[in-house]
């Protein structure tokens, strides 16, 4: 069984510890718990590790997230990996701080990676792992809060919450969506 772990986010410096590339963050401590590497390849950093006899191919794109769709169709179809195993961690406003939440499908939710996913697979039926960053900005900036630092107070609440996306990446891969869906989804 093989899946395809894609972290939504935006490569450079200025984007590190930025509440948009909350999905490379968790990818990053997915491959450290796993003791994998990543390497530079097409549109996209990647790496792959071994978890309970599934293989996992874990990539960061290196498109920027407006065009992150390119990347995961080239992986998706390079490796042969079917959609319903791919899984796109991103960061979503309308979720409260830290609420993690798996969806199968659904719309882009105004989020630019997941836009360029849909316009780049043809449809919106791949599963998703939304990582709730709450909404605490003034109408009209939201650019600035997403691309924004974490405030130091919410880094407790971000360590704890990295740490569960990651043990929901690995049910996902062993136990089934649905499953991880029941497991995880209305835990506080």
């Amino acid at each position: 069984m093989k899946y395809l772990i894609v972290g939504l986010g935006n490569i450079g410096k200025e984007y590190e510890g930025t509440r948009h590339n909350i999905g490379f963050d968790v990818v990053d401590l997915l491959a450290h718990d796993l003791k994998a590497e990543f390497e530079i390849g097409r549109h996209a950093y990647h790496t792959t590790a071994k978890f309970k006899g599934r293989s996992l191919l874990i990539i960061k794109p290196t498109t920027f997230m407006n065009l992150s769709g390119k990347a995961v169709k080239y992986w998706l179809s390079t490796e042969k990996i079917p959609v319903e195993n791919c899984l796109i961690i991103l960061d979503d406003i309308a979720l409260p701080l830290g609420k993690l939440r798996i969806k199968l499908k659904g719309g882009d939710g105004n989020h630019n990676g997941l836009t360029s996913i849909i316009e780049n697979l043809g449809h919106s039926n791949f599963p998703r792992l939304r990582y709730g960053i709450g909404k605490d900005f003034v109408r009209g900036f939201q650019s600035d809060f997403v691309l924004g630092k974490w405030r130091v107070e919410e880094l407790p609440i971000i360590n704890d919450k990295t740490e569960v996306a990651v043990e929901m990446i690995k049910s996902f891969c062993t136990i089934g969506a649905g499953r991880t869906m029941t497991a995880f989804n209305n835990k506080e």
